[in-house]
């Protein structure tokens, strides 16, 4: 086996080990609120909210792996295909640290975000500024597509702004309609309701990060030469869909408390209303292939029902430190990457 095929069989390992963290990382934007609201036990949540990631890869179409695979860096810049999938390791490592870091401290951070930064701080580390794609809009095949960096970070304010909004509005519309059936019923009601929303946010939330590893593997088979073109392969789309639900059945029950307690009280109206807000959220921004962050959506989204009932019951201090690993992920990440890149960089040349 040539050390080329070795570099992409590698890349494509961590790509699916980096999905199934994510999963893990991210069980918690799919079942706190449900396992909080006593409508499901832990067990019972990680398992629709596994199914229910897996279902997105028969119902939506590849917007954000493409996105991912080649409207964030420009691969053909480098000289060899060794060094495209350097650069791919690098980034998938770094991502990988970032993930374990803020697993290990309980933070509701971006998986998605942390494959951006990635991506830039081993594509910076390679070929310097050049590489990346900063941002820009066009119509192919009558549909806008976004593509760049700037688009990108825009989103970590607008997507969380958009659940927060959303949040708040579902709330305000809910207790006006159920304002005059007695809490017990409408508690009941809710539990059921819950399902329905829970389901949808983790259709979304499947869509938006297994398509991630999609276009990292994608990219990884062009330049072992594996592939001709960037064009998602089913097994690649079928393999990342069920690993991501596979690593969300195993959860990650140091994040559940963060989210599903620690930002404001959730009961089952308050758990419906934040995830139907953050699974439209997601699924707009899944048709125009924006990769933003799930986690960023349904935290916000959280907050907005806390504040559309009562702002006071909204843990503030809390949410600051959220958004500071909001803010923080992208540049932290990149240096990981960059420093990750330039290791394995040394330890190939040294092995060449």
């Amino acid at each position: 086996m040539t050390s080329l095929a070795i570099l992409m069989i590698l890349v494509i390992v961590l790509a699916l080990a980096f999905d199934f963290l994510n999963g893990f990382h991210d069980a918690a934007n799919s079942i706190a609120t449900v396992v909080v609201a006593k409508t499901l036990t832990p067990l019972q949540a990680v398992i629709l909210a596994g199914l229910a990631n897996f279902i997105g890869y028969f119902t939506f179409g590849h917007a954000i792996a493409k996105m991912v695979s080649s409207g964030i860096i420009n691969l053909d810049i480098l000289p060899t295909p060794e060094s495209k999938l350097l650069l791919l390791l690098g980034a998938l490592l770094g991502a990988i640290l970032w993930n374990i870091i803020t697993w290990l401290f309980g933070l509701p951070s971006s998986s998605s975000h942390a494959l951006v930064g990635g991506l830039i701080g081993a594509g910076l580390a390679a070929a310097g500024p050049k590489i990346i794609y900063m941002g820009s809009l066009a119509v192919h095949n009558g549909r806008l597509e976004v593509v760049g960096i700037l688009p990108i970070i825009a989103f970590i304010i607008i997507a969380p702004m958009l659940g927060m909004f959303g949040g708040m509005v579902v709330t305000l519309i809910i207790l006006n309609l159920f304002k005059k059936l007695p809490y017990n019923k409408s508690s009941k009601v809710f539990r059921y309701m819950q399902l329905c929303s829970a389901s949808c946010y983790s259709l979304g939330h499947g869509t938006n990060d297994a398509q991630k590893m999609m276009g990292v593997i994608s990219m990884a088979l062009v330049c072992g030469g594996s592939a001709t073109s960037l064009e998602i392969k089913g097994w690649v789309a079928f393999s990342c869909y069920a690993v991501i639900g596979l690593g969300t059945m195993f959860g990650g029950w140091r994040i559940v408390k963060t989210m599903g307690t620690k930002i404001t009280k959730i009961r089952s109206i308050e758990g419906f209303c934040a995830e139907s807000a953050a699974s439209m959220v997601l699924m707009g921004t899944a048709h125009f292939g924006i990769p933003v962050s799930t986690t960023h959506v349904i935290a916000s989204a959280i907050m907005g029902v806390g504040t559309a009932e009562r702002a006071k019951s909204v843990r503030w201090g809390t949410a600051r430190r959220i958004m500071w690993a909001w803010v923080l992920t992208i540049p932290l990440t990149a240096i990981c990457s960059a420093l990750a890149y330039w290791g394995i960089y040394l330890l190939h040349c040294g092995a060449v």
